[in-house]
């Protein structure tokens, strides 16, 4: 795009006004901040009393889910004397970051949810890094680049230590497109832009904008530059689409990732697939100070009395499905399929035994294939047409069902084991409970309540939303390529891709396999895309194959070896109004604490550094309740540089 004499004068006032706003060369030191030496972390949570590390007595938690926050917890707990219980309902720890073993054409290799950046100002995270002493499992990505299919030219973000407004300044001057941002603070309506990014408050931002979308706070005359630039691909990194994003939560976002950062934007990455990198160590470190930790469990329910938790029950290697129970016939799927949504039953032939559709991996609802058997659509696990594990992330084979009863249009099942033998229930007590699952999995953990539950905190649980669905897709390709941004680079403008990763220039076993081939290893992700848009898995295949090679040109032709598929619904939402109501670590049940990256953080964090702070505050607050010495957490500054003076 060629810029107009009126946009250059436009970006003329822009850049006067901004430096006049901040002071340069006159009064930009009473902003607190240096050119050269860069601000401290905020500390949270820090005890002013010398308390006891180590508690005394005996003292048990059970934590239900393993993801990064359920790990977190685990970790600083199980290090204090906790008696630390950790229940996963996948084969494989670690949640969003887990990952397992795959085949590529008689190669053992790892797949895992997707290419996951770990910024610098993931303070806890990296204090947890250093304490496991694997610091040595991150290579540094030396440039992050953004790339546009049209209208601008390429972002290239290098390390640096400029606080703000220093970074500001510094991208105005280096960016291809500071012509076209279109700031201009002699309109009312941007400075409203510059006000909310530049005075950024954890109370009255939300007061502001939270019941607003992104894309509605757009339509009030936001310059289109900016939105196209930086708003539009780093708000979409945050896993929600800005047309069911709160403006306030971006605004927490922008603040810790960019406007309140001092770290700069260049990024590490993992050496080897992140389960080894960072899930293996934490997990390891937990057995070490004698934590359980048992994977592939079913919760199956939850106790309470008078007004708290007092036992759970759950299953190893099983559905959860205790009792007998009724399904309807579901004719739309066909005549032997019962049930509906993600809790789909089928036939097996003699129709005296029907298989549970839902994937043994991750609990996705899997298909009928093109051949005889069932295939999940999320991570590509497959099964045989009586449901016997053939290939894939899953470790065991689908739920069996014997068929007790007809009635109808309806079927009574029972659940039992491979050798028709009826599922054992086990049963855990704790002094403690951590809720640490995602957001679908909370839910199913509170329907599943019995007794004197809390009303409240039940209510604040079922209004947790879920983000679009997001999809990734890996390529082995019999070729290499030559590419002149960053190994991670975001992408803007395709109908589907948000970014590409170069797998073979990144990850050890990326790199050998290369080498060996002569080819590469690209992946694409979609962050959230619209499932009107792609209602099949196929749509979603085509698409990413057929940008892969208008994203690479010189790939065209080349022979696609292996691709493995990762598409889920489960990335926690952050929609217009849902702030208010959000709950926080502590709840009003006395013994039951929460974390996830859903959880109301009170300080600025972001994906994976908010799931493993959500995970040590859960920590802190149960060592709190014990007399013992919190954890200190770090943030970035809490507050925008101009909310002292911008109060409304």
């Amino acid at each position: 795009m060629t810029p107009t004499s009126d946009s250059i004068l436009a970006s003329q006032v822009s850049r006067r006004s901004v430096l006049k706003m901040l002071g340069v060369g006159t009064v930009g030191g009473g902003l607190g901040y240096s050119r050269f030496k860069k601000p401290e972390p905020s500390v949270y949570g820090k005890d002013l009393l010398d308390l006891p590390f180590y508690t005394s007595g005996k003292k048990t938690v059970a934590i239900v889910g393993g993801g990064l926050a359920g790990l977190a917890a685990s970790y600083e707990l199980s290090r204090r004397g906790f008696e630390v219980t950790l229940l996963e309902k996948s084969p494989q720890l670690g949640g969003k970051i887990a990952s397992w073993d795959i085949s590529v054409n008689g190669e053992d290799m790892r797949m895992e949810h997707g290419f996951h950046g770990f910024f610098p100002q993931y303070y806890n995270l990296w204090n947890m890094v250093d304490e496991l002493e694997a610091k040595d499992h991150f290579t540094a990505l030396p440039t992050y680049a953004v790339v546009y299919k049209e209208d601008y030219g390429p972002e290239i973000f290098k390390p640096s230590s400029s606080a703000f407004p220093w970074n500001i300044i510094d991208l105005a001057f280096s960016s291809p497109n500071c012509l076209n941002w279109g700031l201009n603070l002699v309109k009312p309506e941007h400075w409203e832009v510059f006000k909310e990014i530049t005075a950024f408050h954890p109370q009255r931002s939300y007061e502001r904008l939270d019941n607003i979308a992104v894309t509605d706070w757009v339509h009030g005359d936001i310059p289109k530059g900016l939105y196209d630039l930086y708003f539009l691909p780093f708000g979409k990194s945050s896993l929600n689409s800005p047309d069911v994003l709160s403006t306030g939560e971006l605004m927490q976002f922008f603040h810790f990732y960019f406007f309140g950062n001092p770290e700069g934007l260049a990024f590490r990455g993992t050496r080897m697939d992140m389960g080894r990198s960072l899930v293996d160590p934490v997990a390891n470190s937990v057995r070490e100070f004698n934590g359980q930790v048992i994977t592939d469990v079913t919760v199956t329910g939850i106790e309470w009395q008078d007004g708290e938790i007092s036992q759970l029950r759950y299953q190893e290697g099983a559905s959860g499905k205790t009792a007998p129970f009724w399904v309807e016939a579901n004719a739309s799927l066909g005549e032997s399929f019962y049930g509906a949504g993600d809790d789909v039953y089928a036939l097996l032939a003699g129709d005296k035994e029907a298989v549970s559709l839902t994937c043994t991996h991750q609990g996705c609802t899997v298909a009928k294939s093109d051949a005889d058997g069932f295939l999940c659509p999320c991570h590509g696990a497959a099964f045989g047409e009586g449901g016997d594990r053939q290939a894939g992330p899953a470790q065991r084979n689908l739920d069996r069902f014997e068929v007790l009863e007809r009635e109808g249009d309806r079927i009574q099942l029972a659940a039992i084991n491979a050798d028709g033998t009826a599922v054992a229930e086990s049963v855990l007590e704790a002094d403690y409970y951590v809720f640490a699952a995602d957001v679908v999995g909370m839910r199913n953990l509170f329907a599943l309540s019995e007794g004197d539950h809390h009303a409240e905190t039940l209510q604040q649980v079922s209004e947790l939303a879920t983000a679009d669905p997001f999809a990734v897709t890996r390529f082995w390709l019999d070729r290499d390529f030559d590419w002149e941004y960053s190994n991670f680079t975001s992408l803007s403008g395709y109908k589907l891709t948000d970014s590409i990763t170069l797998y073979h220039r990144i990850q050890d076993d990326y790199r050998d396999w290369a080498e060996r081939n002569g080819g590469s290893v690209v992946e694409l992700h979609s962050y959230c895309y619209k499932e009107k848009e792609f209602p099949t898995q196929k749509d979603v295949l085509n698409t990413f194959e057929s940008e892969l090679f208008e994203i690479v040109p010189e790939l065209k032709g080349a022979k696609i070896l292996h691709r493995e598929l990762v598409n889920q619904k489960n990335f926690s939402g952050f929609p217009p109004g849902s702030h208010p109501n959000r709950p926080e670590t502590a709840t009003a049940v006395s013994n039951l604490i929460f974390a996830g990256d859903w959880v109301k953080m009170p300080f600025p964090c972001g994906l994976m550094e908010r799931a493993v702070s959500s995970g040590l505050l859960a920590a802190n607050a149960i060592c709190e309740r014990e007399g013992l010495q919190r954890r200190p957490l770090l943030t970035v500054n809490p507050v925008g540089v101009l909310s002292p003076v911008i109060t409304t």
